[in-house]
Order: structure tokens, then C-alpha cells, then sequence
């Protein structure tokens, strides 16, 4: 392990979101495990990305043979539980290689591809943007393997509309009531009423797409579950903010198009997670008052 003398080096973000999370335990246990899979591992590891991630210590590293590598080291969280699996099933198409995985109670460990140059997807326009992850998306959703460990979809949906639930009991959710419990119907129940199921990325945005030389643009950092395709596209309208506050009609009727996806299912699966985000995103409620069905 390389780093500037004896000091182990922590990202920002991944600091801060661990304190608010009071894990400074877990916070603590990462010098011992990434000092662990630099020898199990024949690693040489350089300091970690910065500001970093929340939920991970990442950085590069070269193996023995000199090939680079990038190690990840991640709390356990519910979202992110199968990315190994993820990587695996994808192998490579559209998304980095796994390299190696380690599971603990609350620790996955995992050896990825690096991407060269790395840049990420987010510094393009947001034209370009669509595009890139059009095409991702259609290599990405495959059809789950045999005896695979991936979760539905509506499980996610059930623990998150339930978050919201406890906020909207509290006073946090900036929506009329019935517009609230309206939307949070819906995305419970949209994400057990699909015709077809697919292997989902479910947080794919420009943020999570790197420049590369395998291919032009790798996935990185994806939580996998099995679903609704129409689902996996809303987190990168939710990240086109400009264009999803000003006219999110046409933003739903162009990766309907790009997709060929059912544009009133689409703009409903919007509605409906913009219902859920308000609490915690404001703004978004606004757009959730724009596309409530009629």
C-alpha cells in the first residue's frame, strides 16, 4: 500500500456522510481491511479518490503484474447489497469488470476495472447525455441469470415508500395529502404491474458513467434489483433539473422515443417518484403538481 507516509487518508464526503450516520466505527475498520486486501489482493494502492463517494473508500491501485485496478471498500447498504452481482451478469457490457468481491456483515470489498481517462458522463451536455445512457440502458437490461440473488424491484419501492410515509406523518412532504397518497400508491403499485422484467441499475446518471478505452462510457456504482425497465431511466430525469422543471412532457416523450418505452407509464413512474423525493427535494414537487394524472 502507497500513501504518504504513515497516514491513512479518508475522502471528504465519505467522512461526513459516516459521521451523520454515526459510523465512525465501520470509519475506523478501514485501514486494517483495505491494509488486508492490498496483501490477499497483491495490491498497491494509491490515495483514494477525493471528495470520494458517501457510502465507500475508493481508490486506484496497480496489481503485481502492474495492471490497474481500482479497490472499493463500502458500508453495507440495502440499495447496493448485489453491485457484485450486478458486475458479474453484466461482465463487462456497458458496465466495469469485476476483478474480485469479499462479503462481510457490514463490509463488501470489491476489486473493479479503472476507467481511463474517467471523466464522468455529467461534464457533457445534456443531449449528449440522453444518448449515452439510451444506449447503455438497452445493452443493460438483460434477463436476470438462473437462481440469481437479485431483489424485485417493489421491495425497494416498499422500503422507500414507507420512509415517506413517516415523513408525510411528520409535516415533511410539501404536497396536499391527497396528492401525496396518491403518487405513493402509484409507485408501489407500478412496480409490481410491469409485462416485462429486466436486470435494473435503478441509480443510473451521468455521475455514474465514466469516459473509458474498453468502451467509449462504462456504469460504474450500480444497485441492482429486477424489474420494470421503464423505472431505470427516472433517475437521470430527475438529475436533468433545468429541463425537468421547465417541461417535463418533453423530456418523458424523448427516452420514450429513445426507448421505445410506453410514454404514459414513463410519466407516471416520474409523477410518482417526484412524489417521493419532495420530502427531501422540495423542488421536486412542483413538477410532481405538473404531471398528476388527470
Amino acid at each position: 500500500m502507497r500513501m504518504s507516509g504513515a497516514e491513512f487518508l479518508f475522502p471528504r464526503s465519505l467522512v461526513a456522510a459516516a459521521e451523520e450516520e454515526g459510523r465512525e466505527d465501520w470509519l475506523a475498520s478501514l485501514p486494517p481491511t483495505v491494509m488486508r486486501f492490498s496483501h490477499e489482493w497483491s495490491l498497491t494502492i494509491d490515495r483514494p479518490f477525493q471528495p470520494g463517494g458517501q457510502t465507500a473508500w475508493v481508490a486506484p491501485a496497480l496489481t503485481s503484474s502492474g495492471e490497474e485496478r481500482v479497490l472499493k471498500v463500502a458500508w453495507r447498504h440495502p440499495e447496493a447489497d448485489h453491485e457484485a452481482d450486478g458486475l458479474r451478469a453484466w461482465d463487462g457490457h456497458g458496465a466495469v469488470k469485476l476483478f474480485g468481491v469479499a462479503e462481510f456483515t457490514e463490509t463488501i470489498v470489491l476489486l473493479l476495472e479503472r476507467c481511463r481517462p474517467g471523466l464522468p458522463l455529467s461534464g457533457h451536455p445534456d443531449e449528449s447525455q440522453d444518448l449515452v445512457i439510451a444506449g447503455l440502458l438497452r445493452r443493460l437490461w438483460i434477463k436476470p441469470p438462473a437462481k440469481h440473488r437479485f431483489r424485485p424491484l417493489a421491495e425497494m419501492c416498499e422500503r422507500w415508500a414507507e420512509r415517506f410515509e413517516s415523513k408525510a406523518a411528520a409535516g415533511l412532504v410539501p404536497l396536499d395529502p391527497s396528492l401525496a397518497a396518491e403518487g405513493i400508491a402509484l409507485f408501489r403499485s407500478l412496480s409490481t404491474t410491469a409485462n416485462r422484467e429486466a436486470l435494473l441499475c435503478t441509480d443510473l446518471h451521468a455521475g455514474n458513467i465514466l469516459a473509458a478505452e474498453r468502451e467509449p462510457w462504462l456504469v460504474v456504482d450500480p444497485k441492482p434489483y429486477v424489474g420494470d425497465p421503464t423505472y431505470d431511466v427516472i433517475q437521470h430525469l430527475l438529475n436533468c433539473s433545468l429541463r425537468l422543471r421547465s417541461n417535463p412532457e418533453t423530456l418523458i416523450s424523448r427516452f420514450a422515443d429513445l426507448l421505445d418505452l410506453n410514454r404514459d407509464r414513463l410519466r407516471l413512474w416520474l409523477f410518482a417518484r417526484c412524489v417521493q423525493e419532495s420530502a427531501d427535494s422540495p423542488e421536486l414537487a412542483d413538477v410532481a403538481r405538473q404531471l398528476a394524472p388527470t
